[in-house]
């Protein structure tokens, strides 16, 4: 039972790294997004290091993204897949009226 156990983990963990890395990419280059249309947008945290760190950062998730998908190409498109899969799972939820009744957020 045990080795199944950590052979579940070790699969499930190859199945979400890339698609995590991928989310973390995307929320760092949202601050140079931001940065870019938003200048005088009331900054609350800051980006430490802005902007070296912040590109380096996204230059070695990318790049252990692509290490992952020569290494190990299987569990990361499958990881991209499941992520994938959600975005239809969405518009059903939005069509069937599921969605919570809020009104649309508007920026300043």
């Amino acid at each position: 039972m045990g080795e199944w156990v950590v052979s579940f983990r070790k699969v499930r963990l190859d199945y979400v790294i890339f698609a995590t890395l991928l989310f973390y990419v995307l929320t760092i280059a949202g601050i140079f997004v931001l940065r870019k249309k938003r200048p005088d947008a009331e900054r609350p945290y800051k980006a430490f290091g802005y902007p070296l760190v912040p590109a380096l950062y996204i230059l070695a998730a990318a790049a252990i993204c692509v290490d992952l998908l020569i290494y190990k190409p299987k569990p990361a498109w499958i990881g991209l897949l499941i992520v994938l899969l959600g975005i239809p799972m969405y518009y059903v939820w939005r069509m069937t009226g599921n969605a919570t009744s809020r009104p649309p957020v508007t920026p300043p």
